[in-house]
């Protein structure tokens, strides 16, 4: 398909599969003139094999990598594009198409629409498979390359059950598809097709024949429980996590696209979803226990990655402050616990998640847990917990109990400031949360993009130096974890001055150790440091030694910075 020039600045990287290069001048085919591997593979060809190993993308040279992609032009294989077509199935055995776009000051742009690697088959650069992260290129690991050498697995979803016909599947189900699909691919006259044409368009009959995926998503009933009865979910509801025997007990069985909704519709009662209500300062509202999002995408990711070989259900056990979700099988290959946030994912079933994927109900491929991790992190929840999963199956834990409600509000009014091309992605609030909990600085090597984004953003701000490096939350959180603690006096809160001052109306000296207990539910180690150092340097407190062995005593001499800090503390303790 081709596109214009505007639509093509819309597209975004990671979730249209697209890369932008301005390439002007003197942009390498394979690598130019350099030795070294990793610069070597930023060139054409490079980017050809990883696109196409994410499976298809589009290279587009002459715009910028800038969310705005302004059009600065390209001389790349100018007046040579057959030729560079030529050369690129001669090296690699793919054929790509290239068009060429020019705005309205007459600059180039040229668009390399990049197909699919063969299904198990590795694209390679000069020998080594290459993929994108975020803005980079990089080598395959092994783990990404064993996903795509195991492909040639059967796809259980896409057999014929031999045994069904049309008839056999669900009237209501097939319009919920048809209505899904039309909405999600802005198609609406997809939804006045017979269901026969329908359901051939999606792969769901084949040669006139049912697939097990048409049986999982539409099946009658009474079809599914005799050709299909691990195709299930179990519910259990228990008032303790210690309970044996549960409350309540419910088994839904029928298509997915009408399971899924009796699914949600039974784990969200009143009862068993409570919300929490949260009332800070002016900031009002409600926050369900269980987020609706977040628990039909884990539902989803359970039916979709399950091993439908295996002939046990998925299993929901709900307490009030936690609910389990187990599914057969183990995770797909190539996922592990470790990896699960960093690569995608293989559904066992291909032809199942490409129909939830088409008509909307799932996540693009590989996004489904970012979202259950964004939506939990982002209501101050802990993160989703894969912790027991095994070989035999996955079980996900997802807890209800807000941590804490400032850092809910403080995500969501950045995120309020945001437009929609501008959110803060599941690292950023990664990265935030563990700041908030103390982290220190050399704990977040694998997030360093995040990292930096965030410092220039100011929503973090570094203090340290190299070796005892911390970072800080921008004030704004400050201010709504003590939204009450007026005023400041040189950077840190009045009311934290006066807790120092009464802890030495007892004690002579102080190490660090006594000040994080001091402010054990207020602030974390890296805060109390940097407020200990703002008061050494107001030379309200005095310091000897070094390291762990660094003792702190009121100063002896009364300056102005101790007056100020006398004055303070006199006038809260006048209000008490």
């Amino acid at each position: 398909m081709i596109m214009d020039i505007e639509r093509i600045k819309k597209l975004k990287e990671s979730e249209d599969k697209v890369e932008f290069k301005e390439a002007q001048h003197n942009f390498s085919f394979t690598g130019s003139k350099h030795t070294n591997q990793k610069d070597r593979r930023k060139c054409y060809l490079g980017y050809v094999v990883a696109l196409s190993n994410e499976g298809s993308g589009m290279l587009v040279l002459g715009m910028s990598d800038k969310e705005s992609h302004d059009v600065v032009g390209t001389d790349f294989a100018q007046g040579q594009i057959g030729n560079l077509e030529d050369e690129v199935y001669k090296r690699l055995q793919i054929r790509v198409h290239i068009n060429e776009l020019f705005d309205e000051n007459g600059l180039r742009v040229m668009i390399t629409n990049i197909p699919s690697r063969p299904v198990g088959k590795l694209m390679k650069f000069e020998g080594v498979p290459l993929m994108r992260t975020g803005g980079s290129l990089r080598n395959m690991s092994d783990e990404e390359m064993l996903k795509i050498l195991s492909e040639q697995e059967p796809d259980f979803s896409a057999k014929i059950c031999e045994t069904i016909t049309i008839d056999d599947l669900d009237d209501g189900a097939i319009k919920i598809l048809k209505e899904k699909y039309a909405e999600k691919q802005n198609n609406p006259a997809f939804f006045s097709l017979s269901h026969h044409h329908a359901l051939t368009d999606l792969e769901l009959i084949v040669n006139d024949k049912i697939t097990y995926a048409a049986l999982i998503l539409l099946g009658k009933k009474d079809k599914i429980k005799e050709l299909l009865p691990q195709c299930k979910i179990v519910i259990e509801y228990r008032r303790s996590e210690t309970q044996i025997p549960s409350d309540n007990r419910v088994e839904i069985q029928e298509p997915l696209f009408v399971t899924i909704e009796k699914a949600w519709n039974y784990l969200n009662q009143p009862a068993s979803n409570p919300t929490h209500k949260i009332h800070q300062g002016p900031y009002i509202f409600n926050v369900p226990y269980f987020n609706e999002q977040v628990i039909r995408e884990a539902v989803l990711n359970a039916l979709m990655h399950r091993d439908y070989n295996i002939t046990s259900e998925v299993v929901i056990k709900q307490y009030p402050q936690k609910i389990t979700i187990t599914n057969p099988g183990g995770f797909p290959l190539g996922v592990t616990k470790e990896n699960i946030l960093t690569i995608n994912s293989t559904p066992r079933s291909r032809l199942l998640a490409d129909v939830l994927l088409k008509t909307g109900l799932v996540e693009r491929s590989g996004q489904g847990v970012d979202k259950l991790y964004l939506l939990s992190l982002s209501d101050s929840k802990p993160e989703p917990d894969y912790s027991k999963s095994g070989l035999l199956q996955v079980e996900l834990n997802i807890l209800a109990k807000i941590r804490d409600p400032s850092f809910l509000i403080f995500i969501r009014e950045e995120q309020n400031k945001r437009d929609e091309n501008n959110k803060l992605g599941v690292f950023d609030v990664i990265v935030l949360d563990k700041i908030r909990q103390g982290v220190s600085g050399e704990r977040f090597e694998s997030h360093k993009e995040s990292l930096n984004k965030l410092e220039s953003e100011g929503l973090i701000v570094k203090i340290g130096k190299t070796s005892s490096l911390q970072y800080l939350l921008s004030s704004e959180y400050y201010d709504l974890v003590e939204n009450k603690i007026k005023p400041e006096v040189h950077g840190y809160q009045s009311q934290y001055l006066l807790v120092i001052s009464e802890y030495f109306e007892n004690n002579n000296t102080a190490k660090m150790g006594d000040f994080v207990n001091l402010f054990i539910d207020k602030l974390n180690r890296g805060q109390v440091k940097y407020m200990i150092d703002k008061v050494v340097e107001d030379k309200v407190l005095n310091s000897e030694g070094s390291g762990r062995g660094t003792k702190y005593f009121l100063a002896d001499t009364i300056d102005k910075e101790k007056e100020i800090f006398k004055q303070v503390i006199n006038q809260l303790n006048e209000k008490d």
